[in-house]
């Protein structure tokens, strides 16, 4: 378990950082350069909540929660170097927020279905050592914007406290429901092809 839990605040250090210099860059630029965390992910190994949602035992889904708290605390160690930036971060930030809660939990929940797809597909491939599925996929789910529910912890955490605090019930709701939707799209291949060759 310990090992688990370091793997996890290192994959959610590493989508942090990606992160931050999506922040920094945005647009097509900083989506092209998020890649750089699921890349160091998957080559490392470690454990990241879109990356084995889709590979995980249904016996062992205590163990992704697990991962998800890792993630999220590796996430709250790059947010806060976020907030010491003279980068207008923050402000970034809190508009990806806004946008997210503009749409409502249940369309993010549904949109976030996509970015669980791509990032099941992406992980699939890279690590047969097909690395391009991944270059696209990535930059594709930023810019469709389909929530990642890691990204999203390290963006709702750099955002300014006194908007965070102001709308927190919301935000949580919101947050539950990219996380399940992430779920269902990381594991819509085996939700389809029930029954059928599996995925591996």
């Amino acid at each position: 378990m310990k090992s688990i839990i370091k793997s996890s605040i290192l994959a959610g250090i590493c989508i942090g950082i990606a992160g931050f210099g999506f922040l920094a860059m945005g647009g097509v630029v900083g989506a092209v350069m998020f890649s750089f965390g699921l890349i160091t992910v998957v080559s490392y190994k470690l454990k990241l909540y879109t990356g084995t949602a889709g590979f995980i035992k249904k016996k062992e889904t205590g163990t992704l929660l697990l991962i998800l708290f890792g993630n999220i605390i590796g996430c709250l160690a790059v947010a806060l170097l976020a907030r010491l930036s003279p980068l207008q971060l923050q402000d970034t930030a809190q508009g990806i927020l806004s946008s997210r809660l503009s749409v409502g939990p249940l369309k993010a929940g549904l949109l976030a279905v996509g970015c669980g797809f791509l990032m099941t597909t992406s992980v699939t491939f890279a690590r047969k050592g097909q690395w391009l599925p991944l270059l696209f996929a990535v930059p594709l789910f930023i810019l469709c914007g389909f929530p990642h529910c890691v990204a999203d912890a390290f963006y709702y955490l750099t955002v300014p406290l006194n908007f965070l605090s102001s709308s927190i019930i919301d935000v949580l709701i919101l947050y539950i429901s990219i996380v399940i939707g992430n779920f269902i799209g990381c594991n819509l291949y085996r939700l389809i092809m029930a029954g059928e060759e599996k995925i591996q």
